[in-house]
């Protein structure tokens, strides 16, 4: 540990926040596009694996296990008692069948890719591929937690968190173009000539501007988060042991852990339909927690699992077409035009961050419901995620 330039909790709490602040920093100064192709969310994770390997950081400190402790659940909360499903509902219609399509897609494609390509990858590869349904289920909160059910080790996270880049790279363009196709995709999809103007209408109904936070409301904020922290660190051993009495062998999926973040997401989701649902900036708290997250993922990891990188990335585009193939069903089967299928992909496969990009530019009114959309997404993948991680190792057979 002597070799190692900063080694005090304090000071590598310190490293990674800088790191997440750096890297949004340049991203707001610069005028470079690459931020526009590749957002900040690499970088932050990259950056601390080589500050580990080159001892600038250590491979190990309570920091690490601190983020899983308490920075997690946080941002599983703040996340989800934002989550609004009937205002969702109203305005997309079928729309949300369309993403839910998407969803299975991501589930069934997990499967399929990494039955394709696991002997070219680690015996664990298996729980990158579940981190990595994570992030293509509802965004980067649902990768960290699937990481933390999973037990993810970090070189697989770092692989997942490449994978999920690298595809966004070839997918967002994909999903802003298809706009130009939009007569011809509605044709083929058979879409009502009032839908678009129905939606339109039941968005200018809905949408409600956040009010302006208050000192107060980050006192209730935290006051939730810890909480729900606090019960569900309470009663997860409680059912872990029950479980073990009754049924020992489902301990392979149900870890004491994965109780943990079964039971925060659950009490979360029951907080959004309650008054507390109102108070702001939740989201903004939320999202920063994860790239701390994030980058503390990186801290932990070394360069040598990015050899299953060429293997890993067959496995996420096999995937990533499975998952159009779904959406494009979807649409067929529910006659829904190409700026809700467009959207509806977004909100899986970049979630919050590029929902909304999508929705602008296909349709600037339904940019607030995407991020609504986007937060379903993240209310189904702690649930999913796993689900899916688990029967890709029992279909490889592993």
């Amino acid at each position: 540990m002597s070799d190692i330039l900063i080694s005090s909790p304090g000071g590598v709490l310190a490293v990674l926040c800088a790191v997440a602040a750096f890297w949004f920093y340049v991203e707001q100064v610069s005028a470079l596009k690459l931020f526009q192709y590749i957002p900040p969310l690499i970088f932050i994770y990259a950056t601390p694996v080589f500050l580990n390997n080159l001892d600038v950081i250590p491979a190990s400190s309570p920091v690490y296990s601190g983020l899983s402790s308490y920075a997690l659940p946080a941002f599983i909360v703040l996340m989800l008692i934002k989550v609004n499903v009937p205002a969702t509902v109203k305005i997309m219609g079928k729309g949300i069948l369309v993403m839910l399509m998407g969803t299975a897609g991501v589930v069934a494609g997990c499967v399929v890719a990494y039955v394709i390509v696991h002997r070219w990858l680690a015996p664990d590869a298996w729980t990158g591929f579940g981190a990595l349904a994570g992030s293509w289920i509802g965004g980067t909160g649902n990768m960290a937690a699937t990481s933390e059910m999973l037990n993810t080790p970090p070189e697989q996270f770092g692989l997942a968190v490449l994978a999920d880049n690298v595809v966004y790279i070839v997918w967002l363009p994909i999903l802003l173009a298809s706009r130009n196709f939009a007569d011809r995709f509605n044709a083929w999809a058979n879409v009502p000539e009032d839908r678009i103007r129905m939606m339109d209408s039941a968005a200018a109904l809905v949408h409600e501007e956040e009010k302006a936070p208050q000192m107060r409301d980050y006192i209730y904020l935290a006051a939730i988060a810890i909480g729900v922290t606090w019960i569900a660190a309470a009663l997860a051993p409680i059912l872990f042991d029950t479980m073990m009495g009754i049924a020992p062998d489902l301990q392979v999926v149900l870890s004491e852990s994965t109780w943990r973040i079964l039971l925060i997401t659950t009490i979360a989701l029951s907080l959004s339909v309650t008054p507390l649902s109102k108070l702001p900036n939740a989201t903004v708290m939320g999202t920063a927690l994860i790239y701390i997250f994030v980058a503390g993922m990186g801290a932990r990891a070394t360069i040598e699992g990015f050899g299953q990188a060429p293997a890993f990335l067959l496995g996420a585009f096999i995937w990533i077409f499975i998952h159009g193939a779904f959406c494009l069903a979807g649409a067929k089967l529910f006659r829904v035009d190409v700026h809700s299928v467009a959207i509806a992909s977004a909100a899986n496969i970049g979630a919050a961050a590029s929902a909304p990009i999508v929705a602008a530019f296909h349709r600037p009114s339904l940019v607030p419901v995407s991020v609504l959309m986007a937060l379903i997404g993240y209310a189904l993948g702690n649930y999913l995620a796993p689900l899916a991680g688990h029967l890709a190792r029992l279909a490889a057979g592993q």
